[in-house]
């Protein structure tokens, strides 16, 4: 069960990597064609979609889903990891 563990923590931090990866591209300017871009946009939008969904982003035209993800990968990793270990 430890590795199982592991590697749900690997993941998650994986993910949070994404997501910030996500988050950094968002501030510069890049093709969004280009292939790498695009895997990021693929994997990132399920999760931040229907986040934007309840919480849109602010009148200044903040987006706080990113954020949010990384939290709820970082409580669900928790959650795994306690119920596994």
């Amino acid at each position: 069960m430890a590795s199982f563990v592991a590697l749900i923590d690997l993941i998650a931090r994986l993910y949070q990597i994404v997501l910030l990866a996500r988050v950094l591209l968002s501030w510069v300017q890049v093709d969004p064609y280009h292939p790498a871009v695009q895997f990021l946009y693929q994997i990132t939008e399920p999760v931040l979609r229907p986040i934007r969904q309840i919480v849109p982003p602010t009148a200044m035209g903040l987006d706080f889903s990113p954020l949010i993800a990384m939290v709820l990968v970082e409580v669900l990793a928790s959650i795994i990891g306690a119920t596994f270990s």
